[in-house]
């Protein structure tokens, strides 16, 4: 089954980072990225740009309304994601587990959703 995992974190914590603290999580990142695709358990992952660059589609009289920034106002928004493929709910959280968002991300206020997907077309 896939499962869907969403790293979310504080929007102002993170800004707040100096580059050298930005490249050392970007690294802690990377490395658990290969160790996943390298356990055959990922099919998919990504980070997502910062909400400046989002655009967000609402249905308006019929029609879709384009307008800037995330559809919802929240303290915490979506950073990334990736997809695992595992044969239970508890074995998908134990592998994301292993995440820096749920491992040292606190002082980012990250945390992860893990997610079944019901339905998986790729």
């Amino acid at each position: 089954m896939k499962y869907l995992c969403l790293a979310y974190y504080d929007l102002d914590k993170f800004k707040a980072l100096t580059p050298t603290d930005m490249q050392a999580l970007g690294a802690q990142c990377k490395t658990h990225d290969e160790a996943l695709r390298a356990s055959g358990k990922a099919s998919a992952h990504a980070s997502l740009s910062m909400p400046d660059q989002w655009k967000t589609i609402r249905p308006r009289g019929g029609k879709p309304m384009v307008s800037d920034g995330p559809f919802s106002e929240a303290k915490e928004l979506v950073g990334s994601f990736f997809l695992i493929d595992a044969d239970s709910i508890d074995e998908a959280v134990r592998i994301a587990s292993l995440h820096p968002a749920a491992q040292v991300g606190e002082a980012l206020g990250w945390g992860l959703d893990v997610r079944p997907c019901d339905m998986f077309v790729a």
